[in-house]
């Protein structure tokens, strides 16, 4: 016994294309063939290639200054979600843009008190 409803859309669909292909409409009975595989077989086709170039693409690696363990694309340019220090992703891990020893500071300028 069938219980999943889709099984009912399928077995329309099957019904739809053999009447209209016993009636002598073969050749619309092959083109809505066609769109049905071309929707339901292009978001499957984008969906694995989509996955293949994310695993290609995609470096897991530590900052390289605070340690923290992220994910970058890779040939790009990104920052420490932690310590916002600038990377490069390289395929193997992540490379400070600006040289070791260099560290960046933002200057606060404090009042002078009026005494």
């Amino acid at each position: 016994m069938i219980v999943d409803p889709n099984w009912r859309l399928w077995l329309s669909w099957l019904a739809v294309l053999l009447v209209l292909s016993s009636l002598g409409w073969g050749g619309l009975a092959r083109g809505l063939s066609f769109l049905l595989l071309l929707f339901v077989l292009t978001p499957a086709l984008v969906t694995l290639g989509l996955r293949w170039w994310l695993r290609r693409q995609l470096v897991a690696a530590s900052c390289p200054v605070c340690g923290f363990a992220f994910q970058g694309v890779l040939r790009t340019q990104t920052q420490c979600p932690r310590c916002g220090e600038r990377l490069q992703v390289t395929p193997k891990g992540f490379v400070r843009l600006t040289p070791p020893g260099i560290v960046d500071v933002e200057a606060v300028e404090i009042p002078e008190s009026q005494n």
